[in-house]
């Protein structure tokens, strides 16, 4: 996968870049984490099935790229209004509806 250690800190540099630099209204720290968890653990397993990549650098490849996807996500939240439509709330406090 990674020829040397350099690319492998290149790839870890930029995907951290890319989850610090996220907006403001990306996902929060929980659907970061959860996408770290999921995604080292599919590396792990990808990394034990792979000839020629090691379960701990498959694990750290898939956490640090499931923790930017984690990041990057946006969720939002709906909530229900008193006459029953539905709406979620921006970055300004204004009610959305769609």
């Amino acid at each position: 996968m990674f020829k040397s250690n350099k690319a492998l800190a290149a790839a870890a540099a930029a995907l951290l870049a890319t989850g610090v630099s996220a907006p403001a209204m990306a996902g929060d720290e929980r659907d970061i984490l959860r996408g770290a968890v999921v995604g080292a653990a599919g590396g792990a397993v990808v990394g034990a099935v792979v000839p020629g990549v090691s379960t701990g650098k498959g694990a750290l490849v898939g956490g640090l790229g499931g923790a930017a996807v984690g990041a990057l996500k946006k969720n939002k939240r709906y909530y229900t209004d008193s006459y029953g439509r539905r709406y979620w709330v921006d970055s300004n406090g204004r009610r959305r509806y769609g």
